[in-house]
């Protein structure tokens, strides 16, 4: 955790830090090591090159999924949580970020949400083992629902992540995880639908 500790953006808010990496630890996938993973991600596309605001982008993906329940509106509780919590700037667009988050659908020229989209989907291109504890780690938060719903909503939200040109937003991201990303989610949905 003292590691994470030390990627806070910001001098200050230590409190909002805290909440939140306590927040962050949970089971599934949706936990520490998904914070860092994001964050690893958003530091490789700054190396690559691409442009970005970074203090809000970093601060977004602390705040993206820091509400996960697998109930409805987790990224608009999480979004309100970074209204309430931050000052303005860039409180402002930190929640506008997070709230991109539910649909990875950003606007090409929003360099911002391009950056959080990539980063946060790049865990579709990770290798082999890194793919079936993410997979694992979903199942779990959704434990409560029956295998065939489940599967059925998750092949839903892999073909919807599909359902375009590209999954990554940003030239870096498609350059680096594109190919990998899409192999990884169609085996996905044909164990699903298998």
């Amino acid at each position: 955790m003292s590691s994470l500790a030390q990627r806070w953006p910001v001098p200050a808010l230590h409190d909002v830090r805290d909440a939140l990496l306590a927040a962050w630890d949970r089971d599934g996938y949706h936990d520490l090591r998904h914070l860092e993973e994001v964050l690893d991600r958003i530091d490789e596309l700054d190396r690559a090159g691409q442009q970005f605001d970074r203090v809000p982008v970093v601060l977004a993906a602390w705040f993206h999924d820091a509400v996960y329940d697998a109930l409805p509106d987790a990224e608009e509780r999480s979004a309100m949580w970074a209204e309430q919590a931050l000052p303005d700037p860039p409180a402002t667009e930190v929640a506008r970020l997070v709230r991109m988050t539910e649909h990875h659908r950003p606007f090409p020229d929003d360099r911002n949400a391009c950056v959080l989209s990539d980063a946060d989907l790049a865990i579709l291109a990770a290798d082999h083992d890194r793919y079936a504890d993410y997979t694992a780690g979903v199942r779990r938060e959704y434990a409560s629902v029956a295998d065939a719903d489940f599967a059925a909503g998750r092949a839903a939200v892999l073909r919807d992540l599909l359902d375009g040109p590209r999954l990554f937003a940003t030239a870096a991201g498609a350059r680096l995880w594109e190919e990998a990303a899409r192999a990884n989610v169609a085996a996905e949905i044909a164990r699903l639908e298998a």
